[in-house]
């Protein structure tokens, strides 16, 4: 007979895949098998937890409810089974890392070097997206942590800023005339603007310009801060960086950078975890090599 922690545990998988057939196929039973599992969990609940539609299935308000509890619990049985693990010194085990595509290429490799330098035998899986993306595999359990651009306010989350940095605004050989001096902010915004597309370190720029009265419109909507680096080489306008993410291209003299008079304020890199589950070990020594190093090039530029 099949137990209540199995019932929530085929309800989880069916949540996570949306889909009657994908959780058959993920926890190897029939889709009947599935399906009277559910039914039997929603006989015990007295509740419906599942709307069914021709594509899957989505959960109802009070399946949504659930689902949040389910997958904190599961998390936090898989968090305690990994425990059991740690006498073994990080031997064997997976790591699982949300973080975007730029981030991972101008913060976390050194840090990743360093962490397989040391547990050579431990699997590493990346997941990348945007903010809200890994934000969003952090919650459902497919990440261990994640890496993000802050600020981020969600009361369920444990966020540590590690590595501040600041948005700037960077241009090409083609409008050094007009930005040879420092400018304002309504100057600025009547340029053709490149900026990130559906991105938090977009929001947080255009929040800044909101709060002096000013809404930005820019002329291009890129996918990655390698495109907007090339495409303010190339004089197709005037796009914001991360300033510590694009120093290459500042000190080869291939982009200048904008001096604005009323500078946007900088902000953080911060490491996100979830409140309610604890870090595995794996996951503890990573941050411990983040904030160790971290310390130490500062003290360096001392």
């Amino acid at each position: 007979m099949i137990s209540k922690l199995d019932l929530y545990y085929v309800f989880y998988t069916v949540g996570k895949s949306k889909s009657f057939s994908k959780a058959a196929k993920e926890l190897y039973m029939s889709q009947p098998a599935i399906s009277q599992s559910i039914a039997q969990l929603e006989k015990e609940l007295d509740t419906r937890l599942f709307n069914r539609i021709s594509k899957g299935v989505t959960l109802t308000d009070e399946g949504s409810l659930l689902f949040e509890y389910v997958s904190s619990a599961l998390q936090f049985i898989q968090a305690g089974e990994e425990k059991l693990l740690e006498f073994k010194n990080l031997i064997i085990g997976e790591f699982k890392i949300g973080v975007s595509d730029t981030i991972s290429r101008y913060f976390l490799l050194p840090y990743l070097e360093t962490f397989h330098n040391r547990y050579p035998n431990l699997k590493f899986k990346i997941v990348n997206g945007t903010t809200w993306e890994i934000i969003a595999a952090l919650k459902s359990g497919e990440v261990n942590i994640a890496i993000c651009n802050l600020p981020i306010d969600d009361k369920s989350l444990e966020v540590k800023p590690i590595f501040e940095i600041q948005d700037t605004f960077v241009y090409g050989e083609k409008y050094r005339k007009i930005l040879s001096k420092p400018i304002n902010l309504e100057e600025l915004v009547k340029l053709p603007l490149i900026l990130l597309d559906n991105s938090n370190s977009r929001r947080y720029v255009e929040e800044f310009f909101l709060s002096k009265g000013i809404i930005i419109q820019p002329e291009f909507e890129l996918g990655s801060h390698e495109l907007l680096l090339e495409f303010a080489r190339i004089n197709l306008g005037v796009a914001c960086v991360t300033k510590e993410f694009s120093e290459q291209f500042l000190r080869k003299g291939l982009l200048r950078e904008v001096t604005l008079t009323d500078p946007i304020p900088k902000r953080s890199i911060g490491i996100c975890y979830l409140k309610n589950v604890p870090l595995n070990r794996a996951a503890e020594r990573f941050v411990e090599i983040i904030e160790k190093k971290l310390i130490r090039n500062s003290y360096g530029r001392l």
